[in-house]
């Protein structure tokens, strides 16, 4: 089986994916550990997600991930289409800091591990 985006023609996919209280941590701007498959990995995550309706309660985004909702003109959008669908979206306040991102937030608010402990105390959660 490949790794198509099931969101794409005639999407196949006839399953239901249950996202009621789930809590995604995102740790890195890219799926895996290759940079270029990687990216495109993450992309198709989020607009496969968002096709199909399968939106988590909240996403905190950390460590290099906050560059995809700051810096990355591709992510911003496609993450505020999914922030207007009611999911929340976070991203790390000292990792802002470290990649001297602070200003740069382009969608959701700024986060803290308060959400994060919230989350797994709260959520279901899954770490991407």
């Amino acid at each position: 089986m490949g790794c198509e985006n099931p969101a794409g023609a005639g999407s196949g996919y006839a399953g239901k994916v249950e996202t009621e209280g789930l809590f995604i941590v995102v740790t890195s701007d890219v799926m895996g550990r290759e940079a270029d498959i990687g990216r495109v990995l993450m992309k198709g995550f989020f607009e496969t997600m968002k096709a199909m309706g399968a939106l988590p309660k909240a996403i905190f985004f950390m460590n290099s991930a906050v560059r995809l909702t700051t810096t990355d003109e591709e992510f911003v959008p496609l993450l505020k289409g999914i922030q207007e669908a009611g999911v929340e979206i976070y991203s790390c306040g000292t990792c802002l800091k470290h990649y001297g991102l602070e200003e740069r937030l382009g969608v959701g608010h700024r986060g803290s591990t308060g959400q994060v402990i919230e989350g797994i105390r709260d959520s279901r959660v899954v770490w991407i």
